[in-house]
């Protein structure tokens, strides 16, 4: 099996491979090894659909609390059952993958198909958990694994007027107007 996550079509276009979005097991094999070499790991986890400011800000400051930064990403499937919306998410997997890895705060980006990034969370053992100001730390899905390790568990403030949910609420407002 590739360690690289396969680069599927969208629509006519084909997103191509990049070498910091990886399957599972792959980024396990990274982060074990970076944490040999006395690196600090930092993981945070979301559906980065359509990214904005918002993103790229939390994972900038995400990036500078330790040496790795690790994304894991909701599947297609995940994003829906989270109930985002109808027609969510807009961006497919590989597509938010591709996107997410070539920012300069990213190292790795690794999907996951559960509800939650828990089990990802308890394979990587992250020494930093970051989420969204949204999130509580007390409600941060993995800070028990990562506060049990000796690690911190951070939530950041967020950028303030950035949301995807309102950005696709937006458009789809200008769309239905346009056709007036």
């Amino acid at each position: 099996m590739a360690d690289h996550v396969n680069a599927p079509q969208l629509g006519n276009l084909e997103v191509p491979p990049h070498p910091g979005v990886l399957e599972r097991a792959a980024v396990a094999e990274r982060v074990a090894a970076h944490k040999k070499a006395g690196a600090s790991v930092v993981f945070t986890n979301g559906c980065f659909d359509l990214l904005h400011p918002g993103h790229v800000d939390l994972l900038a400051r995400a990036r500078f609390l330790g040496d790795i930064l690790v994304v894991g990403l909701n599947t297609d499937a995940s994003v829906q059952r989270l109930g985002k919306g109808p027609g969510r998410p807009v961006m497919p997997f590989a597509a938010r993958a591709y996107v997410l890895a070539h920012l300069a705060s990213v190292d790795y980006v690794t999907g996951f198909d559960e509800d939650t990034p828990y089990e990802l969370i308890k394979l990587l053992r992250p020494q930093v958990l970051v989420k969204g100001g949204d999130w509580p730390v007390d409600t941060i899905v993995g800070a028990d694994i990562v506060q049990s390790d000796g690690g911190l568990v951070v939530s950041l403030p967020l950028l303030q007027g950035f949301s995807t949910s309102s950005t696709v609420s937006r458009i789809l407002d200008t769309c239905g107007q346009g056709r007036q």
